[in-house]
């Protein structure tokens, strides 16, 4: 194992990766661009391997990179916790947190409960939209963070915090036996309609819109009133819903959906505390290895 490396070599590669690229990761660390291509240079040249494979429009970790990223994440992850842990003074301010509704009352109330318990002086602001919604606020400077919905592979910004299989859900089995296969969903544009809408079109599948609901406990009871089927994460299928069975229904399977956060360039200090709970809590979701 060579020397030490220095934790501020591994943010700076961490950074590369989830930003897709050296100038967001620049002004994510507020640093140069060629001050953290320097940095990677140098973590290469002490580690021996090549971490990224760099392409006009795409960076990527190559095999060594995978294997480095996991663990510079938990060392990462230390570090900062050992900082945090005698950092005495009381954060204050303002943390502007996006998020997709059925998300946000599923999964963060716990999280941030416990970050509000434990930095009372700080002011959560939590914005519930649709993603490509939040993409647009955050991109025009109103989000400090944001979890984003987003397609595996689709080259969208972020680091993957959340994973876990998408399935149809129903009434029963019948109202999936339909000629022509109803549909609850959320407005557009919505990642899952699209998904659902696009497996179906790719099966040769007749369908239509039956519902449309902005909330999570809305397609629940659109649902449970046998008004069609619905496409969900598997964690927020109520225990009264059925499963259904691609097989028996002919419904085409679905992939995994993910769940990514994003971060603006310059966070003030309570937003960066909330970033590291996020990820803390979430990153090990369902499915994720």
């Amino acid at each position: 194992m060579p020397h030490a490396v220095h934790p501020d070599l591994l943010r700076a590669f961490v950074a590369v990766v989830d930003h897709q690229g050296f100038s967001a990761a620049a002004k994510r660390l507020g640093r140069g661009q060629s001050a953290v291509s320097l940095q990677i240079k140098r973590l290469e040249e002490r580690l021996g391997v090549q971490l990224l494979d760099r392409s006009p429009h795409l960076v990527r970790p190559t095999n060594e990179g995978e294997a480095l990223l996991e663990q510079a994440r938990k060392i990462l992850a230390l570090h900062d916790d050992l900082a945090n842990r005698f950092d005495r003074q009381e954060l204050t301010g303002v943390v502007r947190l996006g998020a997709p509704e059925d998300f946000a009352t599923s999964h963060l109330p716990g999280v941030l409960s416990r970050f509000a318990q434990s930095h009372p002086g700080v002011v959560l602001e939590v914005i519930c939209e649709l993603t490509l919604d939040l993409i647009k606020r955050f991109d025009a400077g109103g989000l400090d963070l944001a979890l984003v919905k987003r397609e595996p592979g689709s080259g969208v910004a972020g680091r993957r915090v959340w994973r876990e299989p998408l399935v149809w859900v129903g009434a029963g089995e019948s109202v999936a036996q339909s000629q022509m296969l109803p549909l609850v969903v959320s407005p557009a544009p919505c990642v899952y309609r699209g998904r659902a809408t696009q497996a179906l079109d790719r099966a040769g599948r007749r369908w239509r819109i039956a519902y449309t609901c902005t909330s999570l406990a809305g397609t629940h009871a659109a649902v449970r009133a046998g008004l069609g089927v619905s496409v969900l994460p598997k964690e927020m299928v109520p225990s009264d819903l059925t499963l259904l069975d691609s097989e028996e229904s002919g419904l085409p399977d679905l992939h995994d959906t993910e769940m990514a956060l994003i971060e603006a360039p310059s966070l003030p200090r309570a937003a960066e505390r909330l970033r590291e709970v996020i990820i803390r809590e979430l990153e090990h979701g369902p499915t994720d290895s």
